[in-house]
């Protein structure tokens, strides 16, 4: 089975770990590489899976997952590069970064695949779109869609289209929660204790995503079953239109767009 080295255990690093062995691997094939000492060592702790420096964690690895902050790329694509073995395949978690950015200080042929996960990864029903770098192969690509179905689902794209994903599934669901948020802060203006807006908004948008994903209709349709004529939906619905949601939305994802692009651009 292949051993997997996942380089970073922040949030999205710990939840790749967490759903793989959820999903039948052992400790004993994963491995971690986390610079703080206090959190590695809480992390072995709880999940069992050992940790060590990149050079220890890339020596066995057949697959090579750098979760880390795009802006703590650099010292560990040195490292990586030191001590990264033929034929093992690299997957980037990076937001924003391409896989050129990899491929450039990796070993000629490395083969990277570019993925954008979010953080529903922590509960087992992430969004993660994959794109292959050069040198990918389908079997690679396979691979890597193998390892993200354990933590939720998967597409492919193109790599052109990743900053796209990035501003719309990889920060979509803070727009979620924002928005949730929001209709929380409503019901405690409209009367309703703290705790019971937030039940009954969390389990109406539960819901509405469950609709969503079970039926066949478009959104559109979906809503339009609420909005009656004459009645409170529509009213609400009005009030949004007037107040610019839907367009402040649609800028608010281009930025999020547009920020991808600029963390992708080499440093000077």
């Amino acid at each position: 089975m292949t051993r997997i080295a996942v380089l970073g255990a922040g949030k999205i690093g710990e939840a790749l770990l967490a759903g793989l062995l959820a999903a039948g691997r052992a400790p004993a094939d994963l491995v971690f590489s986390e610079r703080h000492p206090e959190r590695a060592a809480e992390l072995t702790a709880r999940l069992g899976v050992p940790s060590a420096d990149i050079a220890t964690a890339v020596a066995e690895a057949e697959m090579v997952v750098v979760a880390v902050k795009p802006q703590d790329i650099a010292p560990v694509l040195d490292e990586l590069a030191a001590s990264l073995k033929p034929a093992t395949a690299v997957v980037s978690l990076c937001a924003g970064l391409p896989t050129s950015r990899f491929e450039a200080v990796l070993p000629t042929g490395t083969s990277v695949v570019r993925v954008m996960p979010n953080t529903p990864m922590l509960v087992g029903e992430a969004m993660s779109a994959v794109s292959p770098g050069t040198h990918a192969t389908e079997e690679h690509l396979i691979a890597v869609e193998k390892m993200l179905g354990a933590v939720g689902r998967v597409v492919r794209v193109p790599e052109t289209q990743q900053d796209a994903v990035t501003a719309l599934s990889g920060s979509g669901p803070a727009y979620f929660f924002f928005l949730v948020e929001a209709m929380i802060d409503a019901g405690i203006l409209l009367g309703l204790p703290r705790a019971v807006a937030a039940d009954l908004i969390v389990q109406s948008a539960f819901g509405a995503a469950r609709m969503l994903r079970e039926s066949s209709d478009h959104p559109v349709i979906l809503r339009e079953a609420v909005t009656s004529p004459a009645g409170t939906t529509i009213a609400a619905i009005r009030e949004l239109e007037r107040h610019g949601v839907r367009a402040a939305l649609i800028d608010a994802i281009e930025a999020a767009r547009d920020r991808s692009v600029e963390l992708g651009r080499p440093t000077s």
